[in-house]
């Protein structure tokens, strides 16, 4: 719309009764405008030009900086203050009866006044916002009510400025009615980055349908010490996986334009080196050096970055003693001027808190000084709004922080805002989320992802698959066999019941369908925490009635949802209100151990006493190192939380429907005392233990088949490169091939399947030491029984590349050994050279 249009429009608008301002209404949308300062009829013609010239921000037409200029010379100190502060949606508003929601008076003078720019999880329901189903909001019902936040924050604002809603989708969208993803353990586990893309894409459109904009997702932490709680929100240990899965994400929740009405912004967190967190606990210390930073946590942000990233999210650790909230190195120097990043950045929510004595960090002595370091070093935007809302003020009339930061930190926010389409669309049409929400297609989403990311572990003697006709009485036993909520990770809302699809419920279902309609029985043994050995004898009783054992062991990142806990004797759900819940993973539960908890071991060891074909399964969030399992058991299977249609996936694999493709993304120890165990370390770190070597149970990149696939000895096309060719900058040089290596890969067995080739690189002498081999290429592929297919794999300057002393990437000359195969610790070698001229 041009300024003549606008001016058109003040020249025939309406005048409010109310106020005395025009009501423009055509090519804005629903909500009026109400121009700063008040025009009246009989204004003067530079009193209109002057209110036309304000009201530029409103005009789509016009480039974004000037948009965004615009708005900003218009605003005051507290209404720029306002747009860097993101409370808690849910506080905001109270449900009605009929669905409808009542906003809060608070909430309503925060808008009234400019103090709110973004809302953090409006729709989040879960313990801890204490939504439930009842008290919660169906698809359509939550889309209304953001609907309603946001045409009172536009109508109200002296300004219209919309509000921007942050939403948690770590594995779905945290509201009520969503699909249910498998955690992103499992998706990394599938190696399969395009499926993980319309994973990513079916959860911005779930989320945006109801009016959320922005995720706090992908999780780019780098897992040192699987320990950590959140291992399972992570894509494991390798970094250049992690990068292949955190574009994917970007791609998926972005797409092409933010402004579409089926993406949303991703966030990447957490920024950084949090996954390398001392002893493997939440937000503890992180004592690493810039080089290894550089080259092993940070890669995988650059890359999202480089792919189009428009938040990032800090984490609550500190690096080498500085607090990553206030590290004006990494939010600065790194994102923003190596990197070129030009979103925003958000903290996690109180991690400024932190900054202050006696809240964590001890860096600074009041809440000005945290507010005053935290902008200076980049912070644009606060998750709770706390420290921002009730510091920045004075800290700006002490001279702490200057004008022009808060300028730039309010203009980053304002120009997501206009980038998103928010001043243009800022409504949702609530059918479009009744109709998309948990649709048919998402479902069946949920199990492929589950089905390619579930991993087979062992399988002794060919126990799997399972056949329906000749396994007899399946006995499906454990703590994990039938707890809906124990299938999901931590970030998970209320479900309805029946919406969850439990091992015992997808076997069920199988053999019905396969047209079998056998027993199962079922017995839950024991819980995941408690030591209690009462549930055992029933255990036994029922699985003595089997011909075949599935023992479901694992873990929980279950809230206390009020499920209530289980008769260990008959299975029966017992609902008590001072149950202890059996929630061993998820956001700050670390352990001191990988070992299963509770009786469950025990359990194992009194079923194997019968002698009967025992298949485990383990649902869990991070590894189980259980060397007596991995020993005894006759299939072992790892499904980390498969999703709401986890039950069914795994019912497919274990009765052949599917061939099993998962690999694991991080390596399982042997033993707690391994750790850290990950596959790329370097050859300094020893060789054993008194007790033991350092090799894990399982290397990283393994997982079996039910066939069989036979490499041929690699090819390179050139096996000398001059170092001359290559030019060392840090942008399109790095993807340009400067060989290729390729190999066959063979189907010898009775199955068609998937397998995950893997390319790993070692630079065998350097002026720093080197891991000992580097994943820097995959291809799943399938094939069918004796198919063959000849995979070639480029080799570019980013393949080579380290990060010296100087923290430059580049690439020194020397020998380089390439290995092709289907894990981390085994493979066919090659090696070329890099000559130096």
């Amino acid at each position: 719309m041009d300024n003549n249009k606008i001016f058109n429009h003040f020249q025939t608008g309406i005048r409010g009764a109310e106020t005395n301002y025009y009501t423009v209404t055509e090519g804005w949308g629903e909500h009026p405008f109400r121009a700063h300062p008040p025009v009246h009829f009989g204004a003067s013609r530079r009193e209109r030009e002057k209110v036309t010239s304000l009201m530029s921000y409103k005009d789509a037409t016009l480039p974004l900086q000037a948009r965004v200029q615009s708005l900003l010379a218009q605003m005051t100190t507290e209404e720029k203050i306002g747009q860097l502060v993101q409370p808690f949606g849910w506080k905001m508003f109270t449900k009605n009866e009929d669905g409808s929601i009542t906003l809060t008076e608070a909430f309503k003078q925060d808008v009234r006044e400019g103090r709110i720019g973004a809302l953090y999880a409006a729709l989040r329901a879960d313990p801890w916002t204490e939504v439930t189903l009842e008290t919660g909001l169906s698809p359509r019902e939550g889309a209304e009510a953001l609907n309603t936040i946001q045409r009172y924050a536009i109508e109200h604002s002296r300004l219209g400025i919309p509000i921007m809603f942050g939403e948690e989708c770590s594995h779905g969208h945290m509201a009520i009615g969503a699909t249910v993803y498998p955690v992103p353990l499992l998706a990394a586990s599938t190696w399969n980055p395009e499926l993980y893309e319309r994973m990513c894409a079916a959860v911005a459109l779930e989320t945006r349908s109801q009016g959320g904009v922005a995720t706090y997702s992908p999780v780019l932490d780098i897992v040192r010490d699987p320990r950590w709680g959140r291992t399972e929100e992570t894509y494991g240990e390798d970094p250049h996986l992690a990068a292949e899965l955190a574009v994917a994400a970007v791609r998926g929740l972005q797409g092409e334009s933010l402004a579409a009405p089926d993406r949303v912004i991703a966030t990447l967190k957490h920024f950084a080196g949090y996954g390398a967190s001392e002893g493997g606990r939440n937000g503890a210390p992180v004592h690493m050096g810039l080089r290894e930073l550089h080259e092993v946590d940070l890669h995988p942000f650059r890359k999202a970055v480089e792919a189009g990233a428009a938040s990032v999210m800090t984490a609550y650790n500190e690096i080498d003693g500085i607090p990553c909230t206030s590290n004006d190195y990494l939010l600065d120097e790194v994102l923003r001027k190596q990197w070129g990043f030009d979103g925003f950045v958000i903290t996690d929510a109180s991690a400024m808190n932190m900054l202050m004595q006696d809240h964590g960090h001890n860096v600074v002595e009041t809440g000005e000084q945290a507010t005053a370091i935290s902008l200076a070093a980049g912070i644009d935007l606060e998750m709770s709004g706390y420290m921002f809302s009730r510091y920045l003020p004075a800290a700006l009339e002490q001279g702490l922080v200057s004008p022009e930061q808060l300028d730039q930190a309010a203009g980053r926010v304002l120009e997501m805002k206009f980038k998103l389409g928010l001043f243009d669309r800022p409504y949702v049409d609530p059918q479009v989320a009744a109709d998309v929400i948990h649709s048919p297609s998402h479902i069946e989403l949920a199990r492929e992802v589950a089905r390619e990311g579930i991993i087979l572990l062992k399988n002794d003697s060919q126990r799997l698959p399972l056949d329906a006709t000749a396994a007899g009485r399946i006995a499906v036993i454990g703590p994990n066999a039938n707890k809906p909520y124990n299938q999901l990770g931590d970030y998970t809302s209320p479900q309805p019941a029946g919406k969850i699809v439990t091992p015992l419920e997808g076997i069920r279902a199988y053999l019905v369908a396969a047209g079998h309609g056998k027993d199962v029985l079922y017995a839950p043994g024991c819980r995941i925490k408690d030591g209690s050995l009462e549930g055992i004898p029933y255990a036994l009783e029922v699985a003595a009635q089997a011909d075949t054992i599935v023992l479901v062991l694992g873990g929980s990142s279950a809230r206390d949802f009020g499920e209530g806990t289980i008769d260990l004797r008959t299975g029966q759900s017992l609902v008590h209100e001072s149950e202890e819940s059996d929630m061993e993973s998820g956001e700050g539960i670390d352990r001191v151990d990988l070992t299963l908890a509770g009786a469950q071991l025990e359990l194992f060891r009194q079923l194997q006493g019968l002698g009967k074909p025992l298949i485990v399964v383990y649902i869990n969030g991070r590894p189980v190192a259980e060397p007596h399992i991995d020993e005894q058991a006759d299939a072992i299977i790892e499904a980390w939380y498969p999703g709401q249609e986890g039950g069914h996936a795994l019912a497919e694999i274990l009765f052949g429907d599917v061939n099993p493709s998962g690999r694991l993304t991080l390596s399982i120890p042997r033993h707690v005392g391994q750790l850290p165990v990950y596959y790329n370390a370097r050859a300094t770190r020893g060789k054993r233990y008194l007790e033991m070597d350092l090799t894990p149970a399982y290397p990283f990149g393994y997982g079996l088949s039910y066939t069989h696939f036979e490499y041929s000895e690699p090819a390179i096309e050139s096996a000398t490169i001059a170092l001359s060719s290559i030019t060392n900058s840090a942008t399109q040089a790095d993807q340009a091939i400067l060989t290729t290596v390729s190999i066959q890969i063979t189907n010898s067995g009775q199955r068609a399947g998937h397998e995950v080739v893997q390319l790993y690189i070692t630079d065998i002498v350097a002026s720093t030491t080197r891991p000992a081999k580097q994943l820097k290429a995959f291809q799943k592929i399938h094939l069918h029984p004796g198919e063959s297919q000849h995979i070639t794999f480029p080799i570019t300057a980013e393949h080579l590349e380290m990060v010296n002393q100087a923290l430059n990437r580049t690439i020194e000359p020397g020998t380089f050994r390439i290995q092709l195969g289907p894990n981390s610790a085994e493979g066919k070698t090659i090696t070329f050279t890099v000559t130096p001229g």
